[in-house]
């Protein structure tokens, strides 16, 4: 298991350099609103992954009038410590190093942290398209099965190819019979797809549900994986898509499989993206997220650095003590928050506290 012993960054969001030092359990980073605290944790989640957690827009994560950004990870890995870093330019490969070597591929690093964030932007994961939520789910797939990462790059590869032969049936008169050797291998990876997916959230549903309970949401916490199909084998979904063929030709692309599943978070029934509050909403995501870190932890055999965004300002005292002792139970986790006082246990000796004020960093090492 890899801890994070140290962050330097150059030409991320607001800052030109900055360098701080992480607490093996906890570090709280505290400051006004605006300060620069959520590009920290930004930051981190990039050195972990190789993509922003707040903007599909890579320029962003640059400072301003800057070519380029650079996150540095000092490490202690089973084996001893490591050095990770991830250079940036928009418009180019991640260029990745590891212990000073040139790396392909961030993923391939065997001392990568791996990571799960909450920003109160993310609810738009409860409250959005069920696009989101199968990303989302897709992403968990991969982070608890890495070889598994393969199918759901070529049922997209798979899906494209049918809907491109269903443009050329449409408009140069092709046979549509050809789409039945398409349709049986579609059908194929469908079923994979969707089994690792029930498979995923069969892991995390039991463990979010008492997260849940603990966090205070009435009604408790109900996650289900509801796919399109109904069929048990390829040839099951080819029939499936034969069925819709006609309306598929008329359309224009393949209304039906996996690419259009949904990942349902109920309360009581009762659907939260459209009944939750947003305080239910956000404990629902909270709940999610952590309930996935314990499962990540279990599959992988490495808890994940948790970054929590703000979460503290919308509990009470008592679900914080709760939410505290849960994260720091093991592994490292990183909050943010305007108020020092609303982490309980921020003036132990083993938490590291970082005060930011308009991208000025103040470290403060209890030891």
């Amino acid at each position: 298991m890899a801890l994070i012993r140290r962050l330097r960054v150059r030409d991320v969001r607001c800052y030109e350099s900055a360098e701080i030092t992480l607490g093996e359990r906890l570090t709280v980073i505290y400051g006004a609103n605006g300060a620069g605290k959520t590009n920290l944790l930004e930051a981190l989640y990039f050195g972990c992954t190789g993509r922003s957690c707040r903007t599909s827009n890579d320029r962003e994560f640059v400072r301003f009038d800057q070519a380029a950004a650079r996150v540095e990870f000092e490490l202690d890995g089973d084996d001893g410590p490591h050095q990770l870093a991830v250079g940036f330019e928009p418009g180019q490969p991640r260029h990745v190093t590891a212990d000073g070597g040139p790396v392909d591929r961030l993923v391939d690093v065997p001392f990568r942290p791996l990571a799960c964030v909450f920003l109160p932007d993310r609810l738009e994961l409860i409250k959005g398209a069920p696009s989101l939520r199968r990303d989302h789910l897709d992403q968990l797939v991969a982070g608890l099965w890495p070889a598994r990462a393969a199918v759901r790059r070529d049922y997209g590869q798979a899906l494209a190819q049918r809907n491109a032969l269903l443009a050329r049936i449409r408009g140069q008169g092709v046979d549509p019979s050809e789409l039945d050797v398409w349709d049986l291998e579609l059908g194929r990876l469908a079923l994979a797809l969707s089994a690792e997916r029930s498979r995923a959230v069969a892991l995390v549903g039991p463990p979010a549900q008492e997260i849940a309970d603990e966090l205070g949401l009435p009604g408790g916490l109900e996650l289900r994986y509801r796919p399109r199909s109904k069929a048990d084998s390829a040839e099951g979904f080819a029939a499936e898509l034969l069925e819709r063929r006609s309306s598929d030709l008329e359309r224009g692309f393949s209304g039906h499989g996996p690419h259009r599943d949904e990942l349902l978070l109920s309360r009581e029934g009762r659907e939260l993206r459209i009944y939750g509050s947003q305080g239910e909403q956000r404990v629902a995501l909270l709940s999610l997220l952590l309930a996935e870190r314990q499962v990540l932890a279990e599959e992988r055999g490495q808890t994940p650095l948790l970054l929590l965004d703000d979460v503290m300002s919308e509990l009470d005292a008592e679900r914080r003590e709760r939410l505290v002792a849960r994260i720091t139970a093991a592994g490292q986790s990183v909050v943010t928050t305007t108020e020092l006082e609303h982490v309980p246990t921020a003036d132990d000796a083993d938490v590291a506290r970082v005060e930011v004020s308009g991208g000025v960093i103040d470290q403060k090492v209890n030891a």
